[in-house]
């Protein structure tokens, strides 16, 4: 993954933006509603940077981004760059936002209908849909550190939208009765300790047993797809599609869910 911190427990669960009571209320209207156009066009040049900085990206690797490169290909002198990113890590942060934003969207509109499995299957077939439409993208968040980069605290919130909708699906379903803990292996006490926390920020209601799994379960479904994406499976599976149909039945019922 790249080289941030992972979200604590903790940011996970308390990842939602909090609205003021005067929200969408039409109570009060901004006093700047009205985007000049002098920031529309400090919009559109901010995302020709960024649309040319992923180009760069996709042919060099993330490691090699510069934004002198990046002036060069928009033909735009460096100081002028530089008054829209400050540095390469601003830039850098910019495309990790955007592409766990990206992944996050894609999940959140393939998972929103049916029981829980059904929106469990599709949010683990979005994410390596997205992934393999978007290998560099990928790569940028789940590949290799870039050396020297640090992102920082704002990139917690767009990465933690996968693990929140798998959550939320976990919890709608246990609030459905579709999930058996019945016959679930008791937890070793420090594993128990961690899913109750867990289970008491982030999936009210929710078993520990199932928590544990559904941990265990969101690191498999990144682990399949980056074997996939970075050619661990190159002669060792032939068929990907079923193999990786197949990881999602068994994660499915893994976590709790009827066998289909």
């Amino acid at each position: 993954m790249i080289a941030h911190r992972v979200p604590s427990v903790k940011s996970i669960a308390t990842n939602t933006v909090q609205c003021s009571p005067m929200c969408n209320t039409g109570a009060m209207e901004p006093k700047n509603a009205v985007v000049s156009a002098r920031e529309r066009v400090r919009a559109e040049v901010r995302s020709e940077i960024v649309n040319a900085a992923r180009e760069q990206m996709a042919l060099e690797g993330a490691g090699a981004l510069s934004l002198r490169a990046v002036a060069r290909e928009l033909g735009m002198a460096s100081s002028a760059v530089y008054r829209y990113f400050k540095s390469r890590d601003e830039l850098l942060t910019a495309l990790i936002i955007e592409a766990y934003d990206a992944l996050g969207s894609e999940v959140e509109a393939a998972s929103l209908e049916g029981d829980g499995r059904t929106r469990w299957v599709a949010a683990w077939l979005s994410v390596r849909r997205w992934a393999l439409g978007h290998p560099h993208e990928y790569t940028l968040i789940y590949g290799s550190p870039v050396p020297g980069y640090q992102a920082p605290e704002l990139t917690i919130g767009p990465a933690s939208r996968v693990i929140l909708s798998l959550a939320a699906i976990l919890v709608a379903a246990n609030d459905a009765g579709e999930l058996n803990s019945r016959d679930l292996a008791p937890l070793p006490e420090g594993i128990a300790v961690e899913a109750r926390h867990l289970s008491e920020l982030a999936l009210p209601g929710v078993p520990p047993e199932i928590v544990a799994r559904g941990l265990v379960a969101w690191t498999q479904l990144f682990g399949q797809v980056s074997f996939e994406l970075f050619g661990q499976l190159r002669g060792v599976v032939q068929d990907v599609d079923a193999s990786f149909e197949f990881a999602v039945a068994v994660m499915a019922e893994f976590v709790g869910f009827p066998e289909a």
